[in-house]
């Protein structure tokens, strides 16, 4: 497990990190999402440990991470710019991973440079963006890490290579119960592979939850009245948006899916339905409810 406890990490007098709490269990593939700045390079950066807590701690299986080889070695981060030893080609860098990592599975390595076609002799840093970033994903995933953590893990992807990856991860799961963490700036990439996902913003995590929970707890309903009652019919619902176009009504209802359905059945509509919204919609529409200003914080 990954847990985190007033985790605070400070720039130049900026927290990038401010008292964060939160765990990750073990075997999920968390998604974190934020814009630009929000911290979440930095958190990936805590959990690897590469940086130092400035207050606070983050501890993997209970343990320190900060200068502890040992837990180290169970954690494999790739960053949104994948670093490379100058010069070297992909099999002289997969012979310097065999050495840093215990677990690195060589049948896995042969595998993966099955799938990603690359040219293996050729040196990386030739390579474009997209090639490079395949080349540490290989790196990363073949060190059969106990935790992988993913920056922008889809960048400089074409939408093939993107599934390709999505099915390792999960087998990653399967096979190894590994634990994925998942930076991204993109809700919808990550939400068919992601089971747990969490928002953070300004330095503090706003939401973090199962996706299936958060799918279980908001409803986008649409309906229709040969006459327009007035909004006060829905009071007894859990409403946290309302919309009215002709005689088309939407609403985002909070609650159990057959009450809520049963509830504006009475009210005799032609026609209603419940719509599942989007891993996006529900983040927004949770933010709007909590006051936070969703267009600085979801682009």
């Amino acid at each position: 497990m990954i847990k985190a406890t007033g985790l605070t990490k400070i720039f130049e007098s900026k927290k990038a990190l401010d008292a964060v709490d939160f765990h990750i269990d073990e075997g999920s593939i968390y998604g974190l999402v934020g814009s630009n700045g929000s911290g979440k390079s930095t958190l990936l950066r805590l959990i690897s440990g590469v940086y130092m807590p400035d207050g606070g701690e983050i501890t993997v299986d209970g343990e320190s991470i900060f200068d502890n080889a040992a837990v180290k070695a169970e954690i494999a981060y790739l960053g949104d710019t994948p670093y490379f030893l100058p010069h070297a080609t992909i099999k002289e860098t997969a012979r310097f991973y065999r050495q840093m990592y215990p677990n690195f599975d060589s049948q896995l390595y042969n595998r993966l440079i099955e799938i990603f076609p690359l040219d293996y002799k050729a040196k990386i840093a030739a390579m474009s963006k997209g090639m490079q970033r395949q080349a540490a994903l290989i790196m990363a995933i073949a060190s059969s890490p106990k935790y992988l953590l993913l920056d922008e893990a889809f960048d400089g992807l074409d939408v093939v290579m993107r599934k390709v990856l999505k099915n390792i991860l999960i087998e990653g799961v399967e096979n190894r119960s590994m634990t994925t963490v998942i930076a991204s700036h993109n809700l919808r990439e990550l939400e068919d592979l992601c089971d747990h996902v969490g928002l953070i913003h300004g330095g503090h995590i706003i939401f973090s939850d199962e996706i299936e929970k958060l799918k279980g707890k908001l409803h986008k309903v649409q309906t229709a009245f040969a006459k327009i009652p007035e909004i006060s019919v829905f009071s007894g619902l859990d409403v946290l948006k309302i919309e009215r176009s002709g005689s088309i009504i939407q609403m985002i209802v909070r609650g159990d899916e057959e009450e809520i359905m049963s509830y504006i059945n009475k009210l005799s509509p032609i026609f209603s339905e419940c719509i599942e919204p989007t891993l996006e919609e529900m983040f927004v529409y949770e933010l709007e409810v909590t006051g936070y200003d969703v267009k600085s914080i979801i682009k």
